[in-house]
């Protein structure tokens, strides 16, 4: 039986500096061609992080945008509760806001309406008319809520899914908040037992149907010493690549 590679890349700017546990973002151009080479290689799955050497690489609302256009609409954004960066501090509506919950909630909405804000339609490619796109579905989403403070719509159009497939964890978050804006749902092998039932009150709650979310389980497996670098070395990869079951 085959091992499935999940591969993370970091995509943006090069990164300054020594740090021995960083590695480089990638362009979005060779992005673009580490995901059709990993398709036929049949890689299971890349995983892009939204941080490399301990630094924002580029924004996932457009890294994520462009790698579902680039699969096929094949993308899901794994959203994890956080303290937010530098970006969003510096233009940050409310100072005192707190609260990661309530940061995740407010950050998985402009995310799914920045995606919605360039509809995949609007793209017309008309040489005779010299018209790129008709702007009249193209809108700015104004938000101005506690964290963020956005205006603009998309720089490009969205993928062929149109939004975002949003994964979450209610560990952190609760069953409630995940059930209101999550499409897949991630839980330990200790949350199963009761998984089900509790996203399905949370689901009845936000008026939303069971059947519009996944539930998924997460297993870790320990390889030994000698097969992790065998692997990598077969596949000549480096320390990007980790081996799941």
């Amino acid at each position: 039986m085959s091992t499935p590679i999940l591969i993370d890349i970091a995509v943006g700017d090069a990164l300054a500096g020594d740090e021995p546990d960083r590695f480089d973002p990638v362009s979005p151009a060779a992005a673009v061609t580490v995901t059709e080479a990993a398709q036929e290689a049949g890689v299971a799955a890349l995983r892009l992080l939204d941080t490399a050497g301990g630094r924002r690489a580029i924004d996932p609302s457009v890294a994520g945008v462009s790698f579902d256009r680039a699969t096929a609409g094949r993308v899901g954004v794994v959203l994890r509760p956080g303290a937010g960066y530098e970006v969003s501090a510096a233009t940050v509506p409310d100072p005192a806001a707190a609260g990661p919950v309530e940061r995740w909630s407010e950050y998985a909405e402009i995310l799914t309406r920045l995606w919605e804000s360039f509809p995949r339609d609007e793209l017309i490619g008309d040489q005779e008319r010299a018209l790129v796109v008709d702007d009249a579905l193209i809108r700015a989403i104004d938000h101005e809520g506690r964290f963020y403070r956005v205006a603009a719509p998309l720089d490009g159009p969205s993928s062929v899914q149109g939004r975002p497939v949003v994964v979450a964890d209610p560990d952190v978050l609760g069953w409630a908040v995940v059930a209101r804006s999550a499409d897949a749902v991630i839980v330990d092998r200790g949350q199963s037992a009761g998984a089900d039932l509790a996203l399905t009150s949370g689901l009845e709650q936000a008026g939303r149907q069971r059947d519009d979310v996944a539930l998924i389980g997460r297993a870790e497996v320990t390889l030994s010493a000698s097969t992790g670098p065998t692997l990598r070395a077969s596949l000549g990869l480096r320390d990007t690549v980790e081996a799941l079951s």
